[in-house]
């Protein structure tokens, strides 16, 4: 029930301009690079996401000419909004200070190895999906019909969180929640706080589907009115880096199902410079951020659908 509802919310044209765009793009292509691109909608390889610095199957930006770079943008924007495509474009030039850095010392960095993948034909009838990721970077989307019907798993992560000249490209997604996390009163981070040491890593993460457990920390109710606002300022600041349909969608599911049944936990510190991580959970979404790694500066966060990634759903518990 959760998908079709999900399905149907989308009532504009982005499902038809990302159809139109990876077009476009694939038809850019001399064939072999067209070939190395695309797969059958139904290969395994649709659901073999992750964000580590690994090799993967598509094809990467490094190989693209001036013209297909621009086409393959083109698609990558019309899978998000403008605050998320700045984002994942800071990402990927990440990797060229991750490489001056480490000089030459850590994984192999670049900032033109992200891979674009087609999974069937792009089209306005049937089913089809696309996929760009690299190191830090994980966007998946499925259309049927002309319409988005699933865009989770989605993943942006930092390494370096900051840059010490100051730029920070996930700053909204991280002090939202700090802001909201020192606003709890003494009760309330009892309830909250659920260890005073942050995990390592995200949960579950490369997995298909996302982790079922029940969520845990403060619920929704127990906040005040401001803190209220600042949980869905908090959840928007995830919402809004999706196209607008895409954003709506998320946001009337969560409408529709209850925010009363929304959790946030925290753990670790609520300090900026120390390791710390947060969940925010409710019936129809996920959301995991953390930044434990290098002094807390290396950030990891996702975005995933309760209901079922990829749009296959959940079994029933």
């Amino acid at each position: 029930m959760g998908i079709a509802v999900y399905a149907s919310a989308y009532v504009d044209q982005t499902g038809s301009r990302m159809a139109v765009a990876a077009k476009r793009f694939l038809d850019s292509l001399p064939q072999g690079k067209a070939e190395k691109a695309t797969f059958r909608f139904a290969d395994p390889e649709r659901l073999n996401w992750h964000f580590i610095p690994r090799d993967r199957l598509g094809l990467p930006i490094k190989e693209l000419t001036a013209e297909q770079r621009a086409l393959a943008f083109g698609l990558i924007s019309t899978g998000l909004g403008g605050g998320g495509y700045l984002k994942a474009t800071t990402i990927m030039s990440l990797e060229q200070i991750l490489l001056e850095l480490e000089q030459g010392k850590g994984p192999l960095r670049d900032p033109e190895r992200y891979f674009l993948t087609i999974f069937g034909t792009p089209s306005d009838r049937g089913k089809w999906g696309w996929r760009v990721e690299g190191h830090h970077l994980s966007l998946n989307f499925l259309l049927e019909d002309g319409k988005i019907v699933a865009t989770t798993p989605s993943f942006f992560g930092a390494n370096p969180g900051e840059v010490r000249q100051g730029l920070r490209t996930l700053a909204d997604r991280e002090d939202t929640a700090l802001r909201l996390v020192q606003a709890l009163d003494g009760n309330q981070k009892k309830t909250a706080i659920a260890s005073p040491e942050a995990p390592k890593e995200i949960r579950a993460a490369g997995t298909p589907q996302p982790p079922t457990d029940s969520a845990p920390g403060i619920a929704y109710t127990d906040l005040t009115s401001n803190q209220r606002e600042l949980l869905r300022a908090l959840v928007e600041s995830y919402s809004s880096d999706m196209p607008g349909e895409v954003s709506k969608a998320w946001l009337d599911e969560i409408r529709q199902a209850g925010p009363e049944r929304i959790k946030l936990s925290w753990t670790g510190p609520a300090d900026r410079t120390e390791p710390h991580a947060y969940r925010v959970q409710g019936p129809t979404f996920l959301i995991e951020f953390n930044n434990t790694q290098n002094g807390a500066n290396h950030i990891h966060s996702i975005w995933r659908n309760m209901l079922g990634d990829f749009g296959i759903p959940l079994a029933s518990k």
